[in-house]
């Protein structure tokens, strides 16, 4: 029998709920309310790995166990639906990603006092977490926090933040710096000698009108179905290797011998190129940089593919267009 005061569930944003309804910071499922109002840990109940848990943004729940975060995975899927007034149907169980996978994240600057700072921002806050550590991003990635801070700091005006967003592609990393633009002559060497001594793949600037590709040695790409596709600066990708791997798995399985595919929301083609050269796809995307990026890649590879550059929300497919289709992927932006 469950008692009012046990920890029953994960709300939304990372509280522990009782049976009686009250959110719990830090708490698990099986964790108990002590009268004091302290927690006394349940069998669910981890200890984070982090020194920055729980005030950095980059991550929650660290104090759940894996048994406990695909419940709370599954529950957010099942309630979305729910809240649509849609039933869920089959939900296939949660695929947790290992520890130092992360292959693409935002990093903000702050300057505290005469200390430069970069970092993922607390949660509902301005202030940086200024990263000694991180469990979620990949080591090539994090590797990088250090020698960007010690870059950047003699460069950037008090006054100034910047944004520095990473992704690892198959060349390297891409690197995009946000809100800063170097000056003079000896200013762009300096960024030219960083971008070679770290062996980026990419860099680019962006003040404002879009970014500027400042070093490509060779064109970057990500592969994608064993196609290449080009990539823009700091697009989107799945956040993991193993968990794009997961997806496709499960839109394949799903999909088994369809013939003719649409893919909507498709992007640079994750699932839309993982589908074999004999499979027919309609791919769909509002982002025209990644829908043409997708289109170029499929040509080369000799796919059956035909890509649009439509925006899904504002001009769906039809039920008359569908069911042209033996199968549909959807798999719109977090906003969807």
């Amino acid at each position: 029998m469950t008692e009012i005061d046990e920890i029953i569930r994960i709300a939304a944003r990372g509280d522990g709920v009782t049976a009686d309804g009250r959110h719990v910071p830090l708490a698990a499922p099986g964790d108990r309310l002590n009268p004091e109002g302290g927690l006394i840990h349940g069998p669910h109940h981890v200890e984070p790995v982090c020194r920055h848990f729980p005030l950095c943004g980059g991550c929650q729940i660290q104090q759940v166990d894996d048994g406990a975060l695909r419940v709370f995975v599954r529950d957010r899927v099942v309630g979305g639906l729910t809240g649509q007034g849609l039933e869920a149907g089959e939900v296939m169980p949660a695929h947790l990603s290992p520890p130092h996978s992360r292959r693409r994240v935002s990093l903000r600057s702050a300057w505290a006092g005469k200390q430069f700072q970069l970092g993922f921002s607390t949660e509902k806050s301005h202030r940086i977490i200024d990263l000694k550590q991180c469990e979620v991003m990949h080591p090539d990635l994090f590797a990088l926090v250090e020698p960007l801070r010690a870059f950047l700091a003699p460069r950037i005006d008090r006054r100034r933040n910047v944004s520095v967003k990473l992704a690892l592609v198959d060349q390297g990393v891409d690197l995009v710096i946000e809100n800063w633009m170097p000056e003079g002559l000896e200013a762009h060497e300096a960024l030219t000698d960083f971008a070679r001594t770290q062996g980026l793949a990419r860099l680019s600037l962006d003040d404002g009108y879009g970014p500027t590709t400042q070093w490509e040695p060779d064109p970057v790409t990500v592969t994608l179905g064993s196609v290449a596709v080009s990539y823009p600066p700091f697009g989107f990708l799945q956040a993991t290797d193993d968990g794009e791997a997961a997806l496709v798995h499960a839109v394949r399985t799903i999909c088994g011998n369809a013939t003719i595919v649409a893919d909507l929301f498709a992007g640079l083609g994750t699932f839309a190129l993982s589908f074999d050269a004999k499979t027919k796809v309609y791919a769909g995307e509002a982002d025209r940089t990644a829908i043409m990026a997708l289109k170029a890649a499929a040509g080369r590879a000799q796919r059956t593919l035909f890509a649009e550059h439509r925006d899904l929300f504002r001009r769906p497919l039809t039920s008359v267009e569908l069911d042209r289709f033996s199968a549909a992927v959807l798999d719109p932006p977090r906003a969807g």
